[in-house]
């Protein structure tokens, strides 16, 4: 439920009503914005205090059909959330690309695709330390050594880290080593996880569930946020239907409804969803005339050789092709690709 209030409420007014909510036992947040001030009260329940309320000095509008995710809504906070990762921005005008391969193999694999992807002008790193694989038997990933060697790339070549975490317990550990916490596909319903994550600083990258809609998605990002971290990036990345002849389905159409419903930035992970090579520069190239404000690009500087998700792994002479493309079609809907310097 949100409360918008009246233009000419007074600061006393509005700490009255702030007081009210919480000694009725909710969270509650404030915004203020060029078209009025906003109050939003977070938790189950909130209708038994609407008519008190309603009824209250300074409130003008009681709306009680808000979302589920206020925090997150874009009803909450109109304006676009920026998350910084020190220098990078993610959410603003220009597009993050975010590069790596699927799992750190070795110490010579990740600082050959953290230097291929740098020289074509990716921003951030991403690499998997742990990897949650459907097979027991598939490479699972190398764990604290694949985060001591993501930290040596990024020592090496000034790009920033994302790397997933896939349980509670490990939370601080991977926030210890990187840049930005990636929350994969499977655990987006693992409320722990998220819950876990929303109480440390870091950045979130939080992947859309196989099978999860938009509105599902957006509840596990409330999570985060609620927990107090309100830096959270949301990826598409594909869902799962019918149709077999690609991985996943990339959902385009979750890109500008994200952007209708939340604040938050919105990037693309066009390699889960195609699972071949082939077709991942078309998808990455649709993501951003769609509005994605970044994307999440597997490239492995020996793909036939992968651990794990080679055959959706570009080169790195691809990944420079790709990049060039990218800057082409920011142009064309009016923003511009943030490269890193060579």
């Amino acid at each position: 439920m949100i409360a918008v209030l009246e233009k000419s409420a007074s600061l006393k007014t509005k700490a009255d009503i702030v007081r009210f909510l919480e000694q009725s036992g909710f969270r509650v947040q404030v915004s203020e914005t060029p078209e009025g001030s906003f109050v939003s009260v977070v938790g189950e329940g909130a209708e038994t205090v609407a008519d008190a309320l309603r009824d209250m000095r300074g409130v003008a509008e009681l709306r009680p059909d808000a979302p589920a995710y206020p925090l997150v809504s874009r009803a909450h906070k109109p304006d676009a959330t920026r998350v910084k990762v020190e220098d990078v921005v993610i959410g603003g005008r220009e597009l993050v690309v975010m590069a790596g391969p699927c799992s750190v193999e070795s110490r010579e694999q990740i600082l050959a695709a953290a230097d291929a992807v740098r020289a074509a002008g990716a921003r951030v790193l991403r690499g998997g330390a742990f990897k949650p694989r459907s097979s027991p038997y598939s490479f699972q990933g190398l764990g604290k050594q694949g985060l001591e060697l993501l930290a040596e790339a990024r020592d090496r070549t000034g790009l920033k880290v994302v790397t997933e975490v896939v349980a509670p317990e490990d939370v601080d550990l991977v926030a210890e080593y990187a840049d930005v916490l990636q929350i994969g596909a499977r655990n987006m319903h693992n409320y722990r996880l998220l819950s876990a994550v929303g109480m440390q600083p870091r950045p979130v990258l939080l992947k859309r569930g196989m099978m999860s809609t938009v509105d599902e998605m957006l509840l596990a990002a409330e999570y985060v946020v609620a927990g107090g971290n309100p830096r959270v990036i949301l990826c598409e990345r594909g869902i799962r239907t019918f149709e077999t002849s690609s991985r996943n389905t990339l959902d385009l159409c979750a890109v500008p409804i994200l952007k209708e419903r939340t604040h938050l930035p919105v990037i693309v992970d066009p390699s889960h969803a195609a699972g071949r090579r082939e077709w991942v520069p078309a998808l990455a190239r649709a993501a951003v005339a769609a509005g994605a404000d970044g994307l999440i690009v597997e490239v492995h500087p020996d793909p036939p050789n992968a651990a794990s998700d080679g055959r959706q792994s570009l080169a790195p002479g691809a990944f420079v092709d790709l990049m060039g493309d990218l800057g082409s079609v920011a142009a064309a809907v009016g923003r511009s690709l943030d490269s890193a310097e060579p």
